[in-house]
């Protein structure tokens, strides 16, 4: 699955890949026992200042509308090939020809790709319906199930314990708040699941996703009976562009999600606030509620939309791309690792697996010898600075022996 999540573009959204030329092999350590050996040079500096440029800086608008123009040459044709001879733009045409052909090979391959997902998916759906089951409650796994299950670092006899402490306690049915501890510990739904969310994630019990015949994939959060919403069963739903992307991979187009029936009362998307207003005339005072959008997690059912072509406004258009692409994220992390190893998010395994961090933290061991060298050095200063006589005092008198 993996893969094809990789060679999927963002519609109006190119980005750049690392490449050897624009990435570093290793990076530089910060502590280093090599010291410089040049003195401190003090230098005044002149700030000369360029015509012209006091004059975009108090005109924002003429400075967007050249960084507009000067936006459209990026990636313009240079001109070079019309300065080719005929012979040689023929044999460049013939390049493009075997391009072509490359193209329709990666198209294929492409759709080779989603084939093998959609039956591998088929073949993981069994799997998924077991675990909906014994999350919910309605089968228990059988013995070889739980020994299979067993970790080699568990240790057996205090699992045997704690059941038998548990005899006399309440029968609880399932696995408890699985999908909503599964996503908290998702680093990306962290940070948009709320405390008021946290109770409505308690009834969710399975996530799910479907392929279409077209590319595209469809995720599907089932609930149980609960005090916020009608729906059952909230779905999220991405597109893709019928016609292939540069290298025949999938471009996402846009996503449609579940309009939630919230109860009277409940809705998460949004906030009431309440001001008073006093009449200038009159001296009477009223209440005005007004409602604003909250920060919730289901505002994932309620996608961003691309702007159209015709609009001009460059900064709302790269927010919207940016929350797009987020967006689009979220999908693909559920796709791809939540519901495949929603185990592994619930009990915190996965995060071992995570990219966070330094990736050369494990390359380089640094000492606090450098620290303590620069804390001798710095108490060293200060005792020097204690036996230099202030400008009225006088020096120490040196008496010999």
């Amino acid at each position: 699955m993996d893969s094809s999540s990789a060679n999927v573009d963002i519609k109006k959204k190119q980005q750049q890949a690392p490449t050897p030329q624009n990435t570093p092999i290793f990076s530089a350590p910060i502590n280093s026992s090599v010291r410089p050996s040049v003195p401190t040079v003090e230098e005044d500096i002149e700030t000369i200042q360029t015509p012209g440029t006091s004059l975009l800086a108090n005109n924002p608008a003429l400075m967007s509308m050249l960084q507009g123009r000067l936006g459209n040459l990026v990636g313009a044709p240079s001109g070079y090939v019309q300065t080719l001879s005929p012979e040689v733009r023929r044999r460049v045409n013939g390049l493009k020809s075997l391009q072509n052909k490359h193209a329709v090979l990666e198209a294929e391959f492409q759709n080779e790709i989603l084939a093998l997902e959609k039956k591998y998916l088929a073949l993981y759906t069994p799997l998924y319906e077991k675990r909906a089951d014994f999350v919910s409650g309605k089968t228990e796994p059988t013995d070889a199930e739980v020994e299979d299950g067993v970790s080699e670092d568990e240790d057996e006899d205090e699992e045997d314990e704690e059941e038998e402490d548990d005899k006399d306690a309440e029968k609880v049915e399932g696995i408890p708040e699985f999908w909503l501890t599964a996503l908290k510990s998702h680093p990306q739904f962290a940070d948009i699941i709320t405390e008021k969310d946290e109770e409505a994630l308690k009834h969710l019990v399975d996530i799910r996703m479907a392929y279409f015949d077209k590319p595209g994939f469809r995720l599907e959060f089932e609930f149980s009976p609960n005090e916020f919403f009608t729906n059952t069963l909230l779905t999220k739903t991405y597109y893709y562009q019928d016609e292939p992307g540069y290298g025949g991979d999938f471009v996402y187009d846009h996503a449609e999600g579940t309009k939630i029936e919230w109860k009277e009362g409940k809705d998460m998307s949004v906030t009431v606030e309440t001001k008073k207003q006093r009449h200038k005339g009159t001296n009477k005072t009223r209440v005005v509620k007004k409602t604003v959008p909250a920060e919730t997690f289901f505002s994932f059912f309620t996608p961003p939309v691309a702007p159209e072509d015709d609009d001009e406004d460059v900064e709302e258009d790269e927010d919207i791309d940016e929350k797009l692409e987020a967006d689009y994220g979220l999908g693909e992390e559920l796709k791809d690792s939540v519901i495949p190893r929603a185990v592994d998010w619930f009990t915190g395994k996965a995060l071992q697996y995570q990219d966070g961090g330094d990736q050369y933290d494990d390359d380089f061991e640094y000492d606090d010898e450098d620290d303590e060298e620069d804390d001798d050095e710095e108490d060293d200063e200060d005792d020097d600075d204690e036996d230099v006589p202030a400008k009225d005092e006088k020096a120490p008198e040196c008496k010999q022996q």
